[in-house]
């Protein structure tokens, strides 16, 4: 197949992934700390992520779907994967061929699991976010009896807020947890790590920050951006005061305005809500998104850029936590939808 050269750039930063990972397992104090993998690899790249984490000392690796962990099964040992979505019936013969380890979450998984005599598990306790997991209502005294459960585990709600409810199922959890034989327990995602070492139990699970997300201000000094996007300029036009720049004239130029259009656009993840919002970078110098980003393309003013021409590249300012506040999406969803026609790059 041709190779043709891409017009997006994605380049990810191996050595500050790996640092944020060591930091947030410092930061857990006696408790281990996994990684979230899922989404692969919250969109970064999970089978770079597990080879790279893995060499760090990570042993515990968490995807959502038996997929996720078929496609890193051959990097770690199966029984370092854990499957948070459960298991349905049609997958009991082929996730224990595989190796991996299901999350438990329902009753109904938990009789699955017994019946096919499937082995170590973890569980999947609702503490209150009421999602996933098993509620305090659905406790019985036989329903986890026969299981090997290692990791005995819930999910934080409101980790990266200071509110009652966590401490709310900080309780309920640690009561909850009394009443199951487990291996280990596990509570805190990168926010909660923060919330101190009453939320750490044996094994905390790290996702957002390790990839550079700031899940709590706290979390700030200890965390490095890991991806960082560059567009190329595929044309230059001057355009007069009066004229609609994109869709729906939705800005028309106040004055005289050069206007670079970039191969970067929705279809990429750079979605509409950095419209009029978002900003390149060329030479340190800051040139804003003027109209509405479309499918593959987006438009900026490079007015004040002297000496920019057709085919230079710009750098896409994607600070997580400051472009979240810019165009209105979450950290998760600006590295999750990340698309696939970057030119991914690891340093």
């Amino acid at each position: 197949m041709t190779q043709f050269s891409q017009p997006l750039r994605l380049r990810l930063d191996g050595d500050a992934l790996v640092a944020n990972w060591r930091a947030l397992a410092k930061l857990s104090g006696n408790a281990a700390a996994g990684a979230a993998v899922k989404a692969n690899g919250y969109g970064v790249g999970a089978r770079e992520v597990v080879s790279r984490l893995r060499d760090a000392g990570c042993k515990d690796f968490f995807v959502a779907h038996w997929g996720e962990a078929e496609a890193i099964a051959d990097l770690v040992p199966a029984e370092w994967i854990s499957v948070l979505n459960g298991i349905a019936k049609a997958d009991v013969s082929a996730a224990i061929a595989l190796g991996a380890v299901p999350v438990l979450n329902t009753p109904q998984q938990i009789a699955i699991w017994k019946a096919a005599n499937g082995g170590r598990c973890h569980v999947m306790i609702d503490s209150g976010i009421n999602r996933l997991g098993i509620g305090p209502e659905q406790f019985s005294s036989d329903l986890f009896d026969g299981l090997e459960i290692d990791i005995l585990m819930s999910h934080l709600a409101s980790a990266d807020e200071n509110v009652p409810q966590n401490e709310r199922q900080l309780l309920l959890f640690s009561d909850l947890s009394q009443q199951v034989a487990a291996r280990r327990r596990s509570l805190a995602n990168s926010a909660g790590i923060m919330l101190g070492s009453d939320y750490h139990f044996d094994l905390t699970r790290p996702g957002l920050s390790i990839y550079g997300g700031i899940a709590r201000s706290e979390l700030a000094a200890n965390i490095a951006p890991v991806v960082h996007l560059s567009a190329r300029i595929l044309q230059m036009r001057q355009l007069e005061a009066g004229d609609p720049v994109g869709y729906n004239e939705t800005h028309v130029c106040p004055a005289p305005t050069c206007v670079a259009t970039l191969s970067i656009g929705y279809a990429d993840g750079y979605l509409r809500g950095f419209s009029g919002k978002g900003t390149a970078i060329w030479n340190d110098m800051k040139l804003p998104v003027i109209g509405r980003v479309s499918m593959d393309l987006v438009t900026i003013n490079v007015t004040a850029a002297q000496g920019i021409i057709e085919g230079d590249w710009v750098d896409i300012a994607y600070d997580l936590p400051q472009e979240s506040h810019v165009s209105g999406l979450s950290q998760y969803e600006l590295l999750t939808n990340l698309g696939k026609r970057f030119d991914r790059h690891w340093s």
